[in-house]
């Protein structure tokens, strides 16, 4: 089995930063992508940024040049600097892993979320 647990949210005026983290543990032989998704009340989970194990990265047009993400491999966590914090990024964030398990197989886990709000 697979655990993520994220940390780092909260709530931060608009412009503000803040900083998430999820760590990955359990059995499995590797970690291929890790990231982040996100839902705001009402609205469907869309992805905010992705990193592979290699170095390349992928973000949502909304959060390009605010926010950045990084990857520990040897501590198998994710991280997510947010800056330039908008009322519109206010939701619950989720991290994600697709992981691959020992024998080859590959599998997608999420954490329980963690809520970031900013006020206006």
């Amino acid at each position: 089995q697979v655990q993520l647990v994220e940390s780092g949210g909260g709530l931060v005026q608009a412009g503000g930063s803040l900083r998430l983290s999820c760590a990955a543990s359990g059995s499995f032989f590797s970690i291929d992508t890790m990231g982040w998704y996100r839902q705001a009340p009402g609205k469907e989970r869309e992805l905010v940024a992705l990193a592979t194990s290699g170095g390349s990265t992928n973000y949502a047009d909304s959060v390009k040049g605010r926010f950045t993400i990084s990857r520990d491999n040897a501590k198998n966590t994710v991280y997510l600097q947010m800056n330039s914090l908008k009322p519109e990024d206010t939701a619950v964030y989720y991290c994600t892993a697709l992981v691959v398990r020992f024998g080859g197989s590959r599998g997608s886990y999420w954490g329980q979320g963690t809520q970031v709000t900013v006020s206006s």
